[in-house]
């Protein structure tokens, strides 16, 4: 079947999406409002669950401040009654994303569907429609490098490129499925993009690469780092153009190493399950917010807002691209900071500073002593698809020996320890460390930071 595509729809909202660029901050707005007038119609309309939480005086001009804030936890929980279409059940759309080979096929015909990876604790489900597409198309197009744009315009899907992207590619996650779903729309950028799994032994990986030569490289920051090693070792031997990272932390040492281990520009991306491009990087460094499609709150530990210049404990987001699965005031759980006043570059767009997931790759010793990086996508991706788990924390101890420490007691807790010690010592020992040691803790709550998520994977510190 054909990935959910409407050229319509891409061609009036890359427009818009231009159009922003010479607006002002009123005029973003004004769309932002708008589009929320749109969202709260929709969600009142077809949503049981948004027309129960919402109050009865509830319009489509009622501030978006005195609406009640919602929680993953409270929507899953609720599915069938959140979204506006009745067709789309939580119980099949579990069992749609429980078959990897169906990764980028749409559902019923007109729905993308992908899973979260479950940082915060608990994985959700995530359905875009022909709408919602358009807008992540054209923001990915138009925004994700700013110092082109016009060669974005000329060429949207970015076939003049060898695109390797290096991330989990075994289940329905939002970064895998749109690669995919780009491939199946054009039968030639099938074979220009290529997916590489972090999974792999990074000898594996590092050839697989050599063998592909791209000219942009998308990943995640540790996987870029571990990368820049390869190739100043002289292992690795790309010449990518550009180097696109995404889904972790992006630290100023951290760009600085990739840039020079690669020898090429990085493009950082913010994004998430909930809305797949969040934020862009401008020529002059800068996160922006794409703020004419999606709103996003900072808020304290009470969830009052706070000022710009001072970093929030969460996020509350407002998605206005998508009315098949409302998220209005959704609690994020990211900590993000809003800057007071204009970027240079010109854009009305504000800009934002994130502190996103920070977990650590982890240097172990493999055969002969030889040190084995463990990449934490990779490590988080082995115990949520092989082991079920997704509340966990992964310490280091020593070289040899990981900490793992799960909530769960009694002999479900047991039951995952010992199918997560499993999939660990069996992933070490393909990626070269045959001596693993796994010590495990079970009945203890899982550490948390100010923004709520988890920092599951922590390194030796000795």
């Amino acid at each position: 079947m054909t990935a959910v595509f409407d050229p319509l729809r891409l061609s009036a909202v890359s427009l818009d999406v231009m159009a922003v660029n010479r607006d002002s901050a009123q005029g973003v707005a004004r769309r932002q409002q708008a589009r929320l007038a749109l969202l709260l119609d929709a969600a009142l309309a077809g949503s049981r669950l948004y027309r129960q939480l919402l109050a009865a005086r509830t319009t489509a001009r009622t501030p978006l401040q005195n609406l009640p804030v919602v929680t993953r936890g409270q929507l899953m929980e609720r599915f069938d009654d959140w979204v506006t279409d009745p067709c789309l059940t939580l119980d099949t759309l579990r069992a749609f994303t429980a078959d990897p080979s169906r990764i980028a096929q749409p559902w019923q015909g007109r729905y993308m569907v992908w899973e979260s990876s479950g940082t915060s604790g608990q994985p959700g489900i995530f359905v875009q429609d022909a709408q919602a597409m358009a807008v992540y198309d054209a923001l990915e197009a138009l925004r994700r490098c700013a110092p082109r744009p016009l060669a974005r315009w000329l060429d949207p899907l970015s076939l003049a490129e060898r695109i390797a992207f290096v991330g989990a590619t075994s289940g329905h996650f939002a970064s895998y499925v749109s690669v995919q779903r780009l491939r199946a729309l054009n039968p030639w950028l099938a074979g220009n993009t290529r997916s590489f799994s972090i999974q792999v032994p990074t000898p594996e990986l590092v050839a697989a690469l050599n063998d592909f030569a791209p000219t942009v490289l998308a990943t995640y920051p540790t996987a870029a780092a571990l990368l820049a090693d390869e190739a100043g070792s002289g292992a690795l031997r790309i010449a990518p153009r550009e180097v696109w990272t995404g889904g972790e932390t992006l630290s100023p040492t951290v760009r600085a190493h990739i840039a020079q281990g690669l020898d090429c520009p990085v493009r950082n991306s913010y994004g998430a399950s909930e809305f797949f491009t969040l934020g862009w990087e401008c020529a002059h460094g800068h996160m922006h917010l794409n703020a004419d499609w999606v709103i996003l709150e900072p808020v304290d530990e009470h969830q009052r807002p706070v000022p710009p210049g001072q970093p929030s404990c969460s996020v509350l987001l407002t998605n206005l691209a998508n009315t098949v699965q409302p998220l209005i005031r959704y609690d994020l759980g990211d900590q993000v900071t809003l800057q007071a006043g204009p970027c240079g570059c010109g854009s009305p767009l504000p800009v934002i500073r994130v502190q996103g997931r920070q977990d650590d790759a982890l240097h172990m010793a493999g055969r002969g002593g030889r040190p084995v990086t463990l990449l934490p996508m990779a490590l988080s991706t082995v115990l949520e698809d092989d082991a079920g788990v997704f509340d966990f924390y992964l310490r280091q101890q020593d070289d040899h020996t990981l900490v793992l420490r799960l909530p769960a007691a009694g002999e479900a807790g047991q039951a995952a320890m010992d199918r997560c010690c499993t999939a660990l010592k069996a992933f070490a020992k393909a990626q070269g460390v045959p001596r693993l040691r796994v010590l495990p803790e079970l009945g203890l709550p899982v550490p948390r930071g100010r923004s709520g998520k988890a920092r599951r994977i922590v390194a030796c510190t000795a």
